[in-house]
């Protein structure tokens, strides 16, 4: 990449969502991955954007579940790792701790604390797509 000031930011916001642990390493690699292969050059956003889909599929199915009494243990324990895997796959960190504490509850029978861990969840996964919705606009600015 040349460097221009439109790369300069988008190094930065890298930097801040890294420094902020809203990302890890594991979206680092993904751009590696991107950048090595120039097969396909939104393969990062498309990435993300898979991820955001499935999520969007699994967040409703935790509420519901979290909502009956007594909680579908196996079933909410294969829909929450199937969740933080997604997470780990896109770098999403901040998502993934949540999903982790929701998880944790789960296993203590602190349903309460579950659900609040939740909402957790749900409040870091709109910010990390907003935060990644900003960072591909410029991304797209910079390939323009």
């Amino acid at each position: 990449m040349e460097s221009n000031p439109l790369h300069q930011q988008i190094a930065t916001m890298r930097q801040h969502l890294l420094d902020e642990e809203i990302l890890d390493e594991q979206f680092v690699e993904l751009e590696g991955l991107a950048l090595a292969s120039d097969e396909d050059p939104n393969f990062v956003e498309d990435t993300i954007n898979v991820y955001f889909e499935e999520s969007n599929e699994l967040l409703p199915m935790i509420e519901e579940l979290l909502g009956k009494n007594p909680i579908e243990g196996s079933e909410m324990e294969r829909i929450l790792h199937r969740f933080k895997g997604s997470c780990a796959s896109v770098g999403a960190n901040k998502v993934k701790n949540e999903v982790n504490a929701v998880i944790a509850c789960c296993r203590n029978g602190d349903i309460e604390g579950a659900k609040a861990a939740f909402e957790k969840v749900k409040m870091e996964q709109g910010n990390l797509k907003a935060k990644l919705d900003s960072y591909f606009q410029l991304v797209k600015q910079a390939k323009a």
